[in-house]
């Protein structure tokens, strides 16, 4: 068995039923593993610091430990799992400092790419479903996947396929930025974030739908101030990104 990291708990058994039932889903046994992992650590059912010993991990899905060290190897090169050379894998915890990362790297390109999306008279239905989604969530762990597919709306018709895919690429690393927040946020906020970022996304969903008089740039200015304040509130020694202020 895999030594447990310092300053890290010891965690339950891996929990098997998401689990086999991502990986029942898909046709590759590897890319299965991949994303029955991923998709565990992205909902936050497997911690930050938790150790991913293969042989559980192969033992819950049903697979030999190859597809299952494979799919850690790619997880660590996505930034979701750390691999020590002694310690063995475990999921990524998140710091200040890479929450200031990825939020910097989205303040530069996902507004931008919501005023493209916008100019080119983007169709917001499916926006507006994963919104009603999120609103119907049973867990945090839903929600979170109904507005990741939510701020996928919001770039996904800028007519820059390169733009989409670098966007696609922080995905991840939102994700779990996002799953570290729900364990960490402030007392002082006057209402739970997660109603806060509704009330935020219905207002930048509002301003692209009428965005055509104003080339979408209200919404891009809604949608930086949405990035900036997410980290205002969670990651407070990350406000050096440029733009994030405490208003």
């Amino acid at each position: 068995m895999m030594t447990m990291p310092p300053a890290v708990q010891p965690e339950p058994a891996i929990p098997g039923s998401t689990l086999l039932t991502r990986a029942g889903a898909l046709p590759s046994r590897t890319v299965a593993v991949l994303e029955a992992i991923k998709h565990a650590i992205l909902t936050g059912e497997l911690r930050a610091g938790q150790p991913l010993v293969e042989t559980d991990l192969a033992e819950v899905l049903g697979v030999s430990k190859t597809p299952v060290r494979e799919a850690l190897k790619t997880l660590a090169g996505a930034g979701l799992v750390t691999i020590n050379q002694y310690k063995g894998a475990a999921v990524r915890v998140v710091d200040d400092e890479q929450a200031r990362h990825v939020y910097d790297a989205r303040l530069l390109l996902e507004p931008e790419a919501l005023a493209r999306a916008v100019a080119r008279g983007h169709d917001w239905q499916s926006a507006h479903d994963a919104l009603a989604r999120a609103e119907s969530a049973r867990d945090q762990a839903e929600r979170s996947l109904a507005n990741r597919d939510f701020h996928r709306e919001l770039y996904r018709g800028c007519g820059n396929p390169l733009l989409v895919r670098m966007l696609d690429d922080l995905r991840d690393q939102t994700a779990l930025v996002s799953a570290a927040a729900w364990r960490r946020e402030p007392d002082w906020l006057a209402a739970p974030s997660w109603e806060l970022e509704a009330a935020e996304h219905q207002a930048i969903l509002a301003a692209a739908e009428d965005g055509e008089q104003t080339d979408g740039a209200r919404a891009a200015a809604l949608l930086g101030t949405h990035i900036a304040s997410f980290v205002y509130r969670n990651f407070p020694a990350a406000q050096d990104i440029q733009g994030i202020q405490g208003t």
